[in-house]
């Protein structure tokens, strides 16, 4: 989403390259590195200030596909609500802590089940990081980690995780608009 330590491009790099014009902060909000998917970004400050309004006050939807490495024999669709904190043992990585976690909550609909792998959606209700990955890794959550998830899973070619959908209100037309960008499902395994 933004630059980081490396030299690596970013998407805020993009935007400044083809949007010289642009100007005050950019990015709305960040999805995690490996994560693909759709991200919000403005072009001046009023719309990034307004923009960032709808994320704190949680009017934004978003879906994420994500694919499980496991079969879900539970309920197809359910809430998931377990408070985390950064795990300052072992950073980058959240823990759930019942007593001193932030809340963090997210519903999930079950897709599809093929093999030993799951194609879960996940509606994520707060935006805690790697929230989407501890509530599905977690043995309190799905307990089933998104394949390639290094950190609370195992390795894999990239994190199965993709951010499909975003609905929010225009700043200026205030009319509701929502975008997709969705990954091929017609086989599980690619997904």
């Amino acid at each position: 989403s933004v630059p980081g330590l490396s030299e690596k491009p970013s998407v805020l790099s993009f935007v400044k390259q083809h949007c010289p014009e642009a100007g005050g902060p950019m990015v709305v909000h960040r999805l995690d590195m490996a994560t693909s998917g759709l991200l919000v970004v403005a072009k001046d400050k009023k719309t990034h200030e307004q923009l960032q309004e709808q994320f704190r006050l949680r009017t934004v939807k978003k879906r994420y596909a994500a694919l499980l490495d496991g079969t879900w024999h539970g309920p197809e669709h359910g809430i998931i609500s377990l408070p985390m904190r950064p795990d300052i043992h072992d950073r980058p990585r959240q823990c759930v802590d019942y007593a001193n976690g932030k809340a963090a909550v997210t519903e999930y609909r079950i897709i599809k089940t093929s093999g030993n792998k799951t194609l879960v959606h996940l509606f994520p209700h707060t935006g805690r990081t790697h929230q989407l990955r501890v509530h599905c890794a977690h043995k309190d959550g799905l307990g089933l980690p998104i394949v390639g998830d290094t950190l609370y899973g195992k390795r894999a070619d990239r994190l199965h995780l993709h951010a499909e959908r975003l609905e929010f209100t225009h700043p200026v037309t205030l009319k509701r608009m929502s975008f997709e960008k969705m990954k091929n499902k017609a086989n599980l395994n690619e997904e």
